[in-house]
C-alpha cells in the first residue's frame, strides 16, 4: 500500500529560492538574510562561541539570537547580519553591476569564499 501512495504523489521541482515556492513577499531578501544566517552559523561553530558569548559580541539578547539562528529573522536586517560577519573576522564587499539583460530588474546574490 506504501508503494503505490508514493506512486501517486505528486510534487514539482522547486525553484532554486524555497521563499518564492512558499509565496513569501520578499523571497529574494529572506533567501539572503537565510544565507548569511548559516554562514554565521558556521563560523560561531569553528570559533567554538556560545550562543551567549556571541551575543555579547554581537549586543544582542541571546533569545534574540537563538531565534535568528533558528532562522527566524524577521525585523533583523541584511545590514546588521553583515555587521555580525564583520565582527567574526570576516570581510564583507559588495559589487553592484549592471544586468546583461537590460529588460529585467537586478537580483542580489550571495557568495562566500
Amino acid at each position: 500500500m506504501r508503494a503505490q501512495s508514493r506512486e501517486q504523489a505528486s510534487h514539482r521541482q522547486g525553484d532554486i529560492n524555497v521563499y518564492a515556492d512558499l509565496g513569501y513577499r520578499a523571497p529574494e531578501s529572506m533567501l539572503v538574510k537565510a544565507q548569511l544566517i548559516t554562514r554565521i552559523a558556521e563560523l560561531l561553530a569553528e570559533k567554538h562561541l556560545t550562543q551567549t558569548a556571541a551575543a555579547t559580541l554581537f549586543d544582542v539578547p541571546q533569545p534574540k539570537l537563538s531565534k535568528i539562528l533558528r532562522v527566524q529573522f524577521r525585523g533583523f536586517s541584511e545590514r546588521r547580519l553583515l555587521r555580525s560577519l564583520i565582527q567574526l573576522g570576516q570581510d564583507v564587499h559588495i559589487i553592484v553591476r549592471a544586468r546583461q539583460d537590460q529588460s529585467s530588474t537586478g537580483t542580489v546574490s550571495v557568495t562566500f569564499r
